[in-house]
């Protein structure tokens, strides 16, 4: 099929829907002024434009737009089966923010969410008190980029600075930004905090090629990562999801070699290893978005209501990166999922 031209698409955030309950509010204020040029339409509730039925993640991530929001209800939720806990008894994360600018074909957004838009909720002060709340009964280890990627949007929205300086009060607290920027000139200008880790996730180039759009390419990510441990900014290399592909143990290899090049493993904080896996709910979701990508419709194996690569590919990959990874760094600094 012939494909459309980008003159067919509007800019990024071209149209900004805002919840009438928040038209006010301070960060929708800031974040408006950052579009002068947007049509900002009036909402009663985010999911009357990010709920609504027959939308197409494929071509909403051509032209993105932006709806402010108000977030209620849960405000934490206890972290999921198929994430790392990295052994943290009290393992939670919050979204204050649904979706991303990145369009990695194999992520589970597009599952878990109908729209491809971004939604921000701008009562962060809310999510702050919550995690008061919660802090009072035990300390707190949270994930606060799952659903998005916060660092890629801080130009626009500042929420790690805010998370920051909100964690560096709040001893019994640390926050773990998962990322795939290279938001080099955030990294020279941060302010270390013990209690902050910055996780960044790695793919060999041939990966992040094929399958990551939009993301910037391993050398900027490790650059980037490299900058932050300069810094002295706790960091952490997130080599989770791994994903299949021809001569994968060449690709994994390489892209090791490349990251023994540029980052200092004596000073990070851990690793994490992991396959691609997904809820089998979100994977019939991205087959109907993504219905030519060789990621999504690989013949995964079911168990128990969880989609993984075969048993015996998953051992040999995992395995793989993490014998290579203990040649570098301590056995307990190496995490690896396990369902």
């Amino acid at each position: 099929m012939k494909n459309l031209s980008e003159d067919y698409f509007n800019p990024f955030f071209s149209h900004i829907y805002v919840e009438t309950s928040v038209r006010n509010h301070p960060r929708t204020q800031e974040i408006l002024a950052k579009f002068p040029s947007a049509k900002v339409i009036e909402i009663r509730h985010y999911k009357e434009v990010f709920c609504r039925s027959k939308q197409s993640n494929r071509l909403q991530h051509r032209s993105q737009n932006l709806i402010l929001a108000a977030k209620h209800g849960t405000l934490l939720y206890e972290g999921a089966p198929v994430c790392q806990s990295f052994g943290n008894q009290y393992f939670y994360y919050t979204s204050c923010m649904m979706n991303c600018i990145f369009d990695c074909e194999y992520c589970y957004l597009k599952g878990m969410y109908p729209s491809a838009n971004i939604v921000i909720f701008v009562n962060l002060e809310d999510i702050f008190a919550e995690v008061e709340r919660i802090l009072k009964c035990h300390p707190l280890y949270l994930c606060v980029s799952y659903d998005t990627d916060l660092l890629a949007l801080e130009q626009i929205i500042g929420y790690v600075k805010e998370w920051c300086a909100f964690t560096e009060n709040h001893t019994d607290l640390t926050i773990e930004i998962r990322t795939k920027c290279a938001n080099k000139s955030f990294a020279r200008s941060i302010r270390q905090v013990p209690g902050v880790i910055y996780a960044f996730t790695l793919s060999p180039q041939a990966v992040i090629a094929a399958y990551e759009h939009h993301t910037p390419a391993l050398a900027e990510r490790l650059s980037c990562a490299a900058e932050m441990i300069r810094a002295g900014c706790p960091v952490r290399l997130c080599f989770d999801p791994m994903i299949y592909l021809n001569d994968w143990r060449l690709h994994y290899a390489e892209m090791l070699e490349q990251v023994y090049d540029t980052i200092d493993m004596c000073k990070i904080v851990d690793v994490s290893v992991g396959s691609f896996r997904v809820s089998q709910d979100y994977l019939k979701k991205m087959r109907k978005q993504e219905p030519d990508s060789s990621v999504v419709w690989f013949p995964y194996q079911n168990d128990k209501g969880y989609y993984h690569y075969p048993e015996q590919l998953m051992e040999q990959m995992e395995c793989f990166l993490v014998e290579k990874l203990e040649e570098k760094i301590a056995k307990e600094k190496i995490f690896r999922w396990i369902g």
